[in-house]
């Protein structure tokens, strides 16, 4: 299968072109979605402890020049959404355009590790809280994924989180142009994973796509396509894969 997404409006990256127009496919073989079981916070928070044996898919992009390396986070905020959290949804922003980095992309909440955060984690959950209003206390930490190296030379730390539904965010201006969730369930699906390969100035790149139409309650028929893309993309497909060795024992 291949193609290229639905376009609604122009979209550049930082690379020079739109990342929706560039052909994809999806990987080849058997590669199952998750359960709703497999999915629920108990049996997430038993992988966290009890990690199975497992090797990144993606680990680090390729270089977009000389560029000082800065240790980041983010946080995967899970949203115990439905009756007991039987559907978790996962919070995601779009960044506002005129950022210097990752502009107008679709992001965890998270940025750079200071001086004085104790931990990755805790540069997660302040940064959550910062860009999102992500209170700490409402967020219970599983752990985290291996490090994701971007072309733009962020060493990020994947963290983890289950979130109460109580949760109320309001988004920083500065940072974010929209905050969002997204079904667990239709991210740790590997239909929905698109594989996008492109050469460009003798480097060859290659990226996971995540197209979600997100409904519109209040507009029957109507949505608005998020298209999550990059390292976004590649922290989501390397969490399937740890989940799927977890599931698959």
């Amino acid at each position: 299968m291949h193609g290229n997404s639905p376009l609604q409006a122009p979209m550049k990256s930082t690379l020079g072109f739109d990342p929706r127009k560039i052909p994809w496919t999806q990987q080849p073989g058997d590669w199952p979605s998750l359960s709703a079981q497999q999915l629920s916070a108990e049996r997430l928070k038993w992988v966290f402890d009890h990690p199975p044996q497992w090797t990144p898919e993606l680990k680090r992009e390729p270089s977009l020049g000389q560029r000082t390396p800065f240790a980041a986070a983010v946080l995967i905020p899970i949203v115990l959404r439905g009756l007991q959290g039987n559907n978790p949804h996962v919070l995601l922003t779009q960044r506002t355009k005129h950022l210097s980095s990752h502009a107008g992309q679709i992001a965890f909440p998270g940025g750079k590790v200071d001086a004085q955060d104790a931990s990755p984690q805790h540069a997660a959950l302040r940064e959550a809280h910062e860009e999102v209003g992500l209170s700490p206390h409402l967020v219970e930490i599983l752990g985290s994924l291996p490090t994701y190296v971007t072309g733009t030379a962020f060493h990020i730390t994947p963290v983890i989180g289950l979130v109460s539904p109580t949760l109320t965010t309001t988004a920083n201006p500065f940072e974010v142009e929209e905050i969002f969730e997204v079904p667990l369930a239709f991210l740790m699906n590997p239909e929905n994973h698109r594989l996008h390969v492109f050469e460009r100035e003798g480097v060859l790149r290659q990226w996971y796509s995540m197209p979600y139409l997100e409904p519109h309650p209040t507009d029957a028929g109507e949505s608005t396509e998020r298209f999550i893309w990059g390292a976004t993309a590649g922290m989501i497909r390397n969490f399937y894969r740890f989940l799927l060795a977890a599931n698959s024992l």
